[in-house]
């Protein structure tokens, strides 16, 4: 983060001077409105914004709570202890804590040098980005968002240790610079920005914590992680061998968390992947076919019609002509 950035989030806000002066307790009329235990981002977003962000509040106790929002805390210097669902989460520097709807926070005081930004954000925001990036099926992805929205029976929290990965860096840092300075257009900017950081963030699973009780959501995230990297010959009874599972047991954990088997998941990304070759290379129908798994080029044509109701060769067509 550039020192300037840096030095405009560590200055002392008015409510940070009345903690200064004496005041023990968080000032409730700033975050809540009708429920003493609800942050509620009608308080916190201006009229009409989808997304804020606002330096998290130094030399001050936050009682268990939760939010009407999903929140985005990413730490800028120092570190914070938060307790999420009951559990510690150390947040240090370069670090990212997303928290969706379901989850209960605490957050203990903080001192001069430990930064934190928080980020308000509406569930639709990520709606419009999202599309944007939709070039290039993920199951990942899509996965991530629905635990954000508080859908999948998570109720946890999602810890990415990223402070190394400079891409990741940069994105957060354009993020909270366009919407601490106002910049015009910022709506548009900070959505496809957002979509660009999950594309990142699904490239660093392996940098990702969650709570206790949501361990068997983090397999999922496993599971999908290697369909997204081997999904042209990763065999199931391979990743149970890695993973140390029941072969069986691994086969009905992903069913129950997921609603599909791990061969629908395997083939919904195979033929996401030629949909998405159909339309970006010049490839032939067989060479895409052969480059996603399949050897059985008839098969392919016949599961391909089923799915988008177009042979490969009309869906390329098809999709040329909306150009």
């Amino acid at each position: 983060m550039t020192e300037e950035l840096l030095r405009e989030l560590k200055e002392i806000t008015p409510e940070e001077e009345r903690l200064l002066s004496g005041d023990r307790e968080i000032e409730k009329g700033i975050y809540m409105s009708s429920r003493p235990d609800v942050v509620d981002a009608g308080m916190l977003l201006e009229a009409g914004k989808m997304i804020q962000v606002r330096t998290h509040t130094r030399f001050v106790h936050f009682p268990v709570h939760t939010h009407n929002y999903i929140e985005l805390i990413y730490m800028c210097s120092g570190s914070t202890r938060h307790v999420v669902n009951g559990e510690d989460v150390i947040l240090e520097r370069g670090e990212l804590l997303f928290l969706n709807q379901r989850a209960t926070q605490e957050v203990y005081p903080a001192g001069k040098d430990d930064i934190a930004v928080n980020f308000i954000i509406l569930p639709e925001f990520f709606d419009y980005g999202l599309k944007l990036m939709e070039t290039e099926e993920n199951l990942l992805r899509d996965f991530v968002i629905d635990c954000l929205r508080g859908n999948n029976g998570s109720s946890g929290y999602l810890h990415f240790k990223v402070a190394e990965i400079l891409p990741i860096q940069n994105l957060v840092e354009n993020l909270i610079w366009t919407l601490h300075n106002r910049q015009p257009n910022k709506r548009s900017i900070n959505q496809v920005t957002m979509g660009l950081l999950f594309l990142q963030l699904m490239n660093h699973m392996d940098k990702l914590e969650t709570d206790e009780s949501g361990g068997r959501q983090k397999l999922i995230f496993t599971v999908l992680s290697y369909i997204e990297n081997h999904y042209r010959d990763g065999e199931l009874s391979r990743l149970a061998e890695e993973l140390h599972y029941d072969l069986h047991w691994l086969s009905r954990e992903i069913r129950r968390r997921t609603g599909k088997t791990y061969t629908e998941l395997m083939q919904a990304k195979r033929l996401h992947q030629a949909a998405y070759l159909l339309t970006t290379t010049s490839m032939s129908v067989m060479e895409i076919a052969m480059a996603v798994g399949y050897d059985n080029i008839s098969y392919f044509h016949r599961i391909f019609q089923k799915t988008f109701g177009v042979t490969p060769r009309g869906f390329r067509v098809k999709n040329r002509k909306k150009e």
